[in-house]
């Protein structure tokens, strides 16, 4: 890796055409300095007050709505009042929404984006390192009804991404540590080479902006790859689910008290666990990946699990056939796996034994 692999755009193909994920390498105030008067921006209310300033233009021009940006205000029952607002500010069809903040803001652009008069364009501008380095590319929306999250969306892609790291400094610490969980888990899929380099970069990652910068652009390219195998999530893409089931099993068990990246890193190790039980996996594989994923959620420590409420809620995952559940999980040389398995009491049991483990550390 080096500066070449982050000064090109990253071109995706997509079922609407190519789009592009473009590096912003000026100050954050470039990207706002001309609002492009053929657009609603939907803007995340802590981006705002962070960066008032810089974003000051886009607030003058006058088209735009706040989002407080929380699982709750992605939910389909908030979604008429979205709606009313940018009707209440003449949005017409041939216009653009530009999205601007994490994973959420990006979710409920793109399902309105999807469905607001059968389709309009948009764009993106991804603050956090969750968005930068995972989420961003893919076309996916997600969206909650009631408390079963995610199990609404559709497939859209933005049609540029423009990326600057800057907003990465504003970041709190458990933000960083969920994009980092995000980049494992896509370097875990890659190879368990690829997971060894991030994982043995661990510390230096967190403390060197240009490192940091160069494994957001590997992730997307790692990304990449896959998502243009399979677009529409059908059989190879699914992989990307790793650590997710669980993970999301995890949000719902805790309303969402953990943050998803690392929700998800904690789904890795439940993932790797439950495979070692099921014979899938070696107990090698599981301890060279435990540390590092310990690590990385070590924020989330003190949160209680319940184990019924967990298997309760990876029962209704979306992903499950009528009577099994869809887990990836590593496989004997430690290569991430798509898998069916019986929803017997054994596998509750051994996601039971983990979390009893878990809260013992």
């Amino acid at each position: 890796m080096g500066d070449l692999l982050v000064s090109k755009p990253i071109i995706i193909d997509s079922h609407k055409g190519s789009y592009e994920v473009n590096l912003q390498n000026g100050p954050i105030s470039n990207l706002f300095k001309s609002p492009d008067q053929e657009a609603v921006y939907i803007i995340d209310e802590k981006i705002y007050k962070l960066y008032e300033a810089e974003i000051k233009p886009v607030i003058d021009y006058g088209r735009f709505i706040l989002i407080d940006a929380n699982e709750r205000n992605k939910s389909l029952e908030k979604f008429p009042d979205y709606i009313s607002s940018l009707m209440g500010q003449q949005m017409t069809r041939d216009q653009t929404l530009i999205s601007i903040g994490g994973g959420i803001v990006q979710d409920i652009t793109c399902f309105i984006a999807s469905t607001l008069m059968r389709g309009v364009s948009w764009k993106f501008i991804p603050t956090t390192l969750l968005a930068q380095s995972d989420s961003c590319i893919g076309s996916k929306s997600s969206i909650n009804s009631g408390d079963i999250k995610n199990i609404l969306g559709t497939f859209n892609p933005p049609k540029e991404i423009l990326l600057n790291v800057h907003f990465l400094e504003t970041l709190a610490a458990d933000d960083i540590l969920s994009g980092v969980g995000e980049m494992i888990k896509v370097h875990a899929i890659d190879s368990p080479e690829s997971f060894d380099r991030i994982s043995s970069k661990y510390e230096e990652l967190l403390r060197e902006p240009n490192l940091m910068r160069e494994f957001i652009f590997q992730s997307l390219l790692i990304k990449k790859k896959i998502i243009e195998i399979d677009e529409f999530d059908m059989k190879e893409r699914n992989v990307m689910n790793y650590g997710h089931s669980f993970g999301h099993a995890i949000e719902s068990a805790t309303s969402f008290s953990i943050p998803h990246g690392i929700a998800v890193t904690i789904g890795m190790d439940m993932a790797n666990f439950v495979s070692m039980k099921l014979q899938n996996t070696t107990e090698d594989n599981f301890l060279r990946m435990h540390d590092v994923l310990m690590k990385n959620s070590i924020v989330a420590r003190k949160t209680f699990i319940d184990s019924a409420r967990l298997i309760e809620a990876l029962y209704k995952d979306k992903k499950n056939t009528k009577t099994k559940l869809r887990l990836i999980l590593p496989d004997m040389k430690g290569r991430i796996k798509i898998g069916l398995y019986e929803k017997t009491p054994e596998l509750s049991d051994h996601i039971s034994e983990y979390l009893n483990l878990y809260h013992q550390i």
